[in-house]
């Protein structure tokens, strides 16, 4: 290698040893006050709703979808 070559990739290698590093900031703390029942049922309604009823769909109607017309 040219002593070019061997001062670009030296300079190349040097600058990512000087650039900041950003950290995630986590802070965690307990819940001020608990899910209630009522909060429960529906956030396991809307996640029954919005990820296993279509691919329930979808699943309940293949041998119509492998058909063809």
């Amino acid at each position: 290698m040219s002593l070019l070559t061997v001062q670009l990739l030296r300079g190349l290698t040097g600058l990512t040893w000087r650039l900041p590093v950003q950290r995630a900031q986590i802070h965690s703390k307990p819940l001020r006050e608990e899910f209630g029942t009522m909060d429960v049922a529906v956030g396991l309604t809307s996640c029954f709703l919005c990820f296993l009823l279509p691919s329930g769909w979808v699943l309940s109607h293949l041998e119509s979808y492998k058909k063809r017309e």
